[in-house]
């Protein structure tokens, strides 16, 4: 029988929203929630150990983020992860108007809802996180004439799939997970979205596309800092970037470099400790 790596990670203070984004960036196949601390499983061959689990954890307790955090590492038997995360995964209402569905839990939507059907098995996009709901709130607001639209980062998909819905013409989402890739193209087929949107396995930087209106991105601080230079190439002139993925704390480093670039701050906004960035580039 295979067997997993399992993580249990427990801190001080207990935040589930903030742990879940963070650990969300090692290469790990799921998450379980308890409740008084998460399980984060591994394969054996995916290099995270518990010295990267410990290190990502110690960087948010300089943060004042949390306190003290305990790592206990184990070895599991193969179960049915998506079965397991199915479990977790019920409807969201992101704003009065988008709501986020699985397609094994019913709604009935109220009237002018959009409703967006996700299967999110194991990538990062399923509504539940602050920073999901903050990009695609400010989505809503600020795709206006945004025809062409990039996802930096799609997971699931559903940022590109919203943007599509509410008016782009062309969305192109890009991940550098095949599994992330997979799960898009089911999302995208599920909304019956395969003439607008499409998702690559590619790095930004080999995205030669002309440049787009609006770009979104909610990775992390780490990697919108990484590839903000390409995020300018593929920007338009007076284009709209959406970023999050990030802490508060992250906010003057981030709004900095930007800002040397040629963004200019026009909207933020902050739900529990994550906050997300709308700029546009004033080059």
């Amino acid at each position: 029988m295979k067997t997993h790596k399992q993580f249990n990670v427990s801190t001080t203070p207990y935040n589930v929203d903030l742990l879940s984004g963070l650990l969300w960036q090692l290469d790990i196949e799921g998450i379980n929630e308890d409740d008084n601390s998460l399980v984060i499983f591994a394969t054996e061959e995916s290099g995270v150990t518990k010295l990267e689990v410990e290190s990502l954890l110690s960087k948010v307790r300089f943060e004042n983020l949390i306190e003290t955090f305990l790592v206990v590492e184990s070895s599991v038997e193969e179960i049915n992860w998506n079965e397991e995360w199915e479990k977790t995964i019920n409807v969201i209402e992101v704003s009065d108007k988008i709501v986020i569905k699985p397609t094994f839990r019913e709604y009935t939507p109220k009237e002018n809802q959009l409703v967006i059907t996700i299967d999110p098995k194991m990538s990062f996009g399923t509504g539940e996180h602050e920073t999901t709901k903050l990009v695609l709130q400010f989505l809503d607001k600020h795709i206006k004439d945004s025809k062409r639209v990039l996802d930096v980062g799609s997971g699931t998909g559903v940022l590109g799939i919203a943007a599509a819905l509410l008016g782009a013409n062309h969305v192109v989402g890009i991940d550098n997970d095949e599994w992330c890739i997979e799960n898009g193209l089911e999302n995208i087929e599920l909304n019956n979205l395969n003439s607008k949107v499409e998702v690559r396995l590619a790095e930004i930087d080999k995205v030669k596309d002309e440049p787009f209106d609006l770009i979104l991105a909610n990775i992390n601080r780490h990697i919108l800092i990484d590839i903000a230079d390409s995020i300018l190439r593929l920007s338009k002139l007076k284009g709209t970037i959406i970023l999050s993925g990030l802490l508060y704390t992250d906010r003057e480093e981030i709004l900095k470099l930007y800002a040397g670039i040629g963004f200019k701050l026009v909207e933020e906004k902050r739900l529990n400790e994550w906050i997300a960035l709308v700029l546009i580039n004033d080059n």
